[in-house]
């Protein structure tokens, strides 16, 4: 009879622990999505949310996310890929590729990088050096621009992109 209800026990465990394997696991939060690969989306309103409380954290203010700094941080991370090195000259000069992309800047600095597969990872290495920290924490910028490009062929597979400027009051 002991038995019974032991085997009985460890089936109905089988079955609960099997019932676990049907459901799909958690979604990964997207600043740790991985972006080497093909299809790969970079969630610019996750990279706001986190440039903005780190820029909160040392009280300033936080940014949103531009479109036309977005489309300049792209063409940026493209051409760095495309030539297979991490230049901040790559696509032009900065003030020449926001002008470009129909951005007016008061004030506009870029981070770059390359290598770093995660929003995660691109965030630490930016802030763990002081200069692209200096960047993230430039007074006076209230907009931003990600980008993300994924070159398979390439050194670092991975090229980043970060643009943080204010727009001329003009």
């Amino acid at each position: 009879m002991l038995r019974m209800i032991l085997a009985g026990a460890g089936l109905a465990l089988v079955l609960v622990l099997g019932g676990c394997a049907d459901r799909p696991p958690p979604d990964q939060p997207a600043f740790y999505l991985s972006m080497a690969h093909g299809g790969a989306r970079l969630d610019s309103a996750v990279a706001a949310s986190m440039i903005s409380g780190y820029r909160r954290n040392n009280g300033l203010d936080a940014v949103t996310v531009d479109p036309q700094l977005t489309a300049a941080a792209e063409a940026q991370s493209m051409a760095m890929a495309k030539q297979n090195k991490l230049d901040h000259n790559a696509g032009g000069t900065l003030i020449k590729r926001i002008k470009a992309a129909g951005f007016e800047p008061a004030l506009a600095v870029e981070n770059i990088s390359a290598g770093y597969h995660t929003l995660a990872e691109a965030f630490s290495g930016w802030r763990d050096s002081p200069p692209h920290r200096d960047n993230m924490l430039k007074k006076g910028v209230t907009r931003m621009g990600i980008a993300a490009t994924y070159a398979p062929n390439t050194k670092y597979k991975v090229f980043w992109t970060l643009i943080l400027a204010a727009p001329d009051a003009r």
